[in-house]
Formats: C-alpha cells, sequence, structure tokens
C-alpha cells in the first residue's frame, strides 16, 4: 500500500496523541491516512500494518467532539481509489 510515510506530515497530529504528549505527531517510518471533515479533520490515522481489506473499508473512530459527546464515534470511509485519505460519513454512538 501507498501510505506516506516521509515527514511532510512531520507537523501534524496523529490520531489518538494525548494533548500533552511531547511528540504528539507522526512516528517516523509509519504510514498514514489523512482524516478529511468531521470532528477529527486534519489528525492523521495511523494504517501501519493494515491490510488490503482494511484499506478499502471505513472505520469507526473514538472521539468526545462528535454528536454523541464522549464515548461516541466518528465514521470515517475511504475515497474511491484513494489510500491516503478518509473522508468523514457521520456518527455512531
Amino acid at each position: 500500500m501507498d501510505f506516506p510515510t516521509d515527514t511532510s506530515w512531520a507537523d501534524r497530529w496523529a490520531y489518538g496523541a494525548e494533548p500533552d504528549s511531547p511528540e504528539p505527531g507522526p512516528t517516523p517510518g509509519h504510514a498514514y491516512a489523512e482524516l478529511v471533515d468531521g470532528p477529527l479533520d486534519g489528525l492523521l490515522l495511523d494504517a501501519i500494518g493494515w491490510t488490503a481489506e482494511e484499506v478499502q473499508t471505513g472505520v469507526a473512530l473514538m472521539t468526545e467532539r462528535g454528536q454523541f459527546g464522549p464515548g461516541g464515534r466518528a465514521l470515517y470511509d475511504p475515497w474511491p481509489g484513494e489510500q491516503t485519505r478518509r473522508d468523514w460519513s457521520g456518527h455512531t454512538p
């Protein structure tokens, strides 16, 4: 899979990083997909170790920023033909 592994996203936050983390950005050598729109817009999702099937399916990511508050999830689906982006598609409890 062709996820960016360079440093072009070095100044971005990775999904799941703690707000007070000294290094909230991407880990060198890992592969990331950008989250587009919705409550997690602009964050990077670590995709290292994903199977081809996982790359083609959507993800439900825990967030406090969504419609359902703490414990809720934001849904992100892959863009057709674009492995490096996930488009927000809604919320779920």
